[in-house]
């Protein structure tokens, strides 16, 4: 199937997935479905355990669901013998917690690179060394720090690291796994603050997992709600936030928190058909 301008840039189709066994199996996903559209901001959002993460590891193609397709620009990612350069080259993940993708042993300069030695995406830089001085300046790194080690640096400098690393393949899409929870409060709004201008001007497609209603709300337009593995509400960002018609999704909105430091809060206008 040839991708086109309409193609969804990802489609997950019927997705179910069980984790652990016998008394202790949980259902990970339930029949889930989603549409992304090329350019979109989607947030997912849900409490701890109900199944976000795990959602994103499967878009990802890092884990492999018990049922459902997950399709890339129209092609599957599941199918035997499936191609996944296009989505190695074209999809970068930020995680939860910077220490996990950034080898101590390693200088960050090479960690960041790193990503540009894989066989999969070998060439789709011409200029190693430049492309790294571009990318830690657009993260707010000192290129000067790219033969520093992760411990030298603080908790909000390893997530821009982590960023910068997602970013040098120059992706269309990024996913990001609650990217500030791990961070202390007074730098999660420098580093939304960042997210946010990166999206803007590298017009990205965006999937945010969090379970932070404040979070989503800064950087996305379309929100899906997600419980015990299934997505109990999904639209426009806008419309849910102001009529929202689950008890969770409720309760989240009530424990939204103020997050000081924000750049001007976005007011999404209401879209005409939400892509869900």
């Amino acid at each position: 199937m040839s991708a086109t301008v309409n193609t969804p840039i990802i489609e997950a189709r019927n997705l179910n997935l069980r984790l652990g066994t016998g008394a202790n199996a949980v259902q990970a996903l339930d029949h889930v479905d989603l549409t992304i559209a090329r350019g979109q901001r989607l947030g997912v959002v849900g409490e701890s355990g109900s199944g976000k993460s795990t959602l994103l590891k499967v878009l990802d193609g890092l884990r492999r669901p018990d049922e459902g397709d997950v399709l890339f620009a129209g092609s599957s990612i599941l199918a035997s013998h499936a191609d996944l350069r296009p989505l190695r080259a074209q999809v970068s993940m930020v995680f939860q917690d910077p220490r996990s993708c950034l080898d101590p042993r390693m200088r960050v300069g090479r960690i960041i690179t790193e990503p540009l030695r894989s066989r999969m995406l070998r060439g789709t830089v011409d200029d190693v060394p430049d492309a790294l001085e571009r990318v830690m300046t657009e993260v707010g790194l000192d290129p000067d720090d790219r033969d520093r080690y992760p411990h030298e640096f603080s908790g909000g400098q390893r997530q821009r690291i982590a960023i910068a690393r997602a970013l040098i393949t120059n992706p269309t899409v990024l996913l990001a796994d609650e990217p500030v929870s791990a961070l202390d409060v007074s730098v999660r709004a420098q580093v939304l603050n960042l997210l946010t201008r990166l999206v803007d001007e590298r017009g990205l497609t965006l999937v945010l997992v969090s379970h932070d209603l404040a979070v989503v709300r800064h950087l996305c337009q379309e929100v899906a709600v997600i419980q015990d593995g299934r997505i109990v509400e999904s639209g426009n960002l806008a419309q849910v936030y102001a009529e929202p018609r689950h008890d969770l999704t409720r309760r989240l909105l009530a424990a939204v928190p103020t997050i000081r430091g924000l750049a001007e809060e976005r007011t999404w206008g209401r879209a005409a058909t939400p892509h869900f």
